[in-house]
């Protein structure tokens, strides 16, 4: 046993959240419907290639026009 650690300790956020839980359980799937709007997307792998082909390499200063010929 580690002298550093607290073998039944549970803080007061993970209570906290714990007890949210229990008395509201609908969060868990609003979390889950949230994530799939922002994170849970098919990518389309050949149009991504695509775009990424495409990209044109930034100047190394952007604010410059393209240099006199002169």
């Amino acid at each position: 046993m580690s002298i550093f650690g607290r073998p039944h300790y549970t803080s007061d956020t993970t209570q906290f959240i714990d007890q949210l839980k229990s008395s509201r359980p609908e969060i868990e799937q609003g979390q889950l419907q949230g994530r799939s709007l922002l994170w849970d997307k098919q990518v389309d792998r050949d149009l991504l290639a695509q775009a990424q082909a495409a990209r044109v390499p930034q100047q190394p200063y952007v604010y410059q026009t393209q240099p006199d010929p002169h």
